[in-house]
């Protein structure tokens, strides 16, 4: 890819993703002029627009003003979930305009600033938004790329400066081998992505090799995660917790480090896999040369990650909570949040699959993980990028869970339009709708019926 200050007009190909919008803001507020396609309108492609960006919602390559397609000065960015036939790539391909990858366009802005990278298969959304707001409200001067929306902010997209960068390092299709991070963080490398990466062996190598772009001594890592590098845990590694309470729906504790004690910190966000998020954050921050002090205070106001255990109602009848989930480990780690919360109470779970792929090769998890919820609601799979497989339904999902040792009094295929009124019947107070696909936009249509 040509360097960025040869670049005057960059057209992107999925504007509207999570990812994607990011960029379009980082680049539109660098004076370039950015414009783009997207299937629907959304929340956040509404926001570009607002912003000054063109975007149109109909494949037309004809109507794409002329300085999108002179191959001196235009890049076209294109995310992997577009296919490769898909109309306007094909014709920008064949007028030879130059075309990359997101996540080609990514690596080469970490290189123009101080990168701090996290990577996992769960956790990395919630960790970078963590960062980003621990380096910002510490007065560093920060541009992160975000996976999801940061609750405060209203935004995927951060920027007080261009000091440091923080970004979400991205398994899929290999993209975090693109970047160059100088200090980084693993959450988590449970398999994941088998159909790009074909086995277990493969896909671990990949984390390897980013493990191997970071400086000597700069790798943070979850305890369970076995790479080289500083550890995060509870009662040992590294940075650990100690005397760790839970008041109020909060975890107070100290840190410690190797470096010494540091006391008295807070995080107001359940589960376990949050709080060592959250250290994992404070360990890169702390890396960086962050004031202990003013990270402290700002950990203490971190509100969240929309669909990251976000909640959605709260009333003495319904407690309605929104989350990401989509791979068995995450799916335990609500499942703990849960249960550490609220104890005495049974809990109705409506989960949407999230590729066939996936649903294939984690079917035999995917029912132990949904079993621990007492009613299961279940929708049929989110294809995404894929074709249907034989034999991979929803429906058969839902008899194994049935069969399992700890089978839930109630497991049922539903369609979207039914959530509400299967909640009512199933007559429990904690709710929760999980997934990776569309379920996200059912929350607020559910919530309202809900609420009445």
């Amino acid at each position: 890819m040509r360097d960025l200050k040869d670049i005057t007009h960059f057209y992107f190909i999925g504007i509207g993703g999570i990812g994607m919008s990011a960029l379009a803001r980082y680049l539109h507020t660098q004076g370039k002029h950015v414009a783009g396609y997207d299937r629907i309108v959304t929340s956040l492609s509404k926001k570009l627009e607002d912003e000054g960006i063109d975007i149109h919602y109909e494949s037309k390559f004809d109507k794409i003003p002329s300085a999108f397609k002179n191959p001196e000065t235009a890049q076209v960015v294109y995310t992997p979930a577009v296919p490769q036939t898909f109309d306007e790539l094909v014709r920008f391909r064949e007028s030879g305009i130059p075309i990359t990858k997101r996540a080609q366009l990514l690596g080469q802005i970490s290189k123009t600033m101080t990168c701090l990278a996290i990577a996992g298969t769960h956790g990395k959304t919630t960790t970078s938004a963590i960062l980003a707001h621990l380096l910002y409200q510490s007065d560093i001067k920060t541009t992160a790329f975000l996976g999801g929306i940061l609750e405060g902010y209203n935004t995927n997209y951060l920027n007080s400066g261009t000091d440091v960068m923080v970004v979400e390092a991205d398994e899929f299709d290999r993209s975090f081998l693109q970047l160059e991070p100088n200090v980084a963080g693993v959450t988590a490398i449970d398999p994941d992505h088998l159909d790009i990466y074909g086995n277990e062996e493969e896909f671990r190598k990949a984390f390897e090799e980013f493990g191997a772009l970071v400086p000597e001594g700069a790798l943070f890592i979850n305890e369970s995660v076995k790479l080289s590098g500083n550890t995060i845990g509870f009662d040992s590694g590294d940075y650990h917790t100690s005397h760790l309470t839970i008041v109020d729906g909060a975890y107070y504790f100290n840190l410690v480090t190797p470096s010494g004690t540091i006391k008295n910190w807070s995080l107001r966000l359940p589960g376990r896999h949050n709080l060592a998020n959250a250290i994992l954050a404070v360990a890169m921050a702390l890396e960086y040369g962050a004031d202990p002090e003013k990270l402290k205070k700002a950990l203490a106001t971190f509100k969240g990650v929309e669909r990251r255990f976000s909640y959605k109602l709260d009333t003495e009848k319904f407690v309605v909570i929104d989350d990401y989930a989509h791979h068995p480990t995450e799916i335990n780690a609500v499942y703990q949040a849960v249960a550490e919360m609220y104890p005495d109470e049974e809990y109705t779970v409506i989960f949407q699959p999230h590729l066939y792929s996936r649903t294939k090769d984690f079917m035999d998890d995917f029912a132990s993980s949904l079993s621990q919820f007492h009613k299961v609601g279940m929708l049929n799979i989110y294809a995404a990028r894929e074709e249907p497989m034989e034999g991979v339904h929803a429906a058969v999902l839902c008899d194994l869970i049935r069969n399992q040792e700890q089978s839930p009094h109630m497991t049922t295929l539903l369609e979207k339009e039914d959530i509400a009124e299967f909640v009512k019947e199933m007559g429990n107070r904690i709710v929760l709708l999980l997934g990776a696909g569309d379920i996200g936009a059912e929350v607020e249509r559910v919530v309202k019926e809900l609420a009445r």
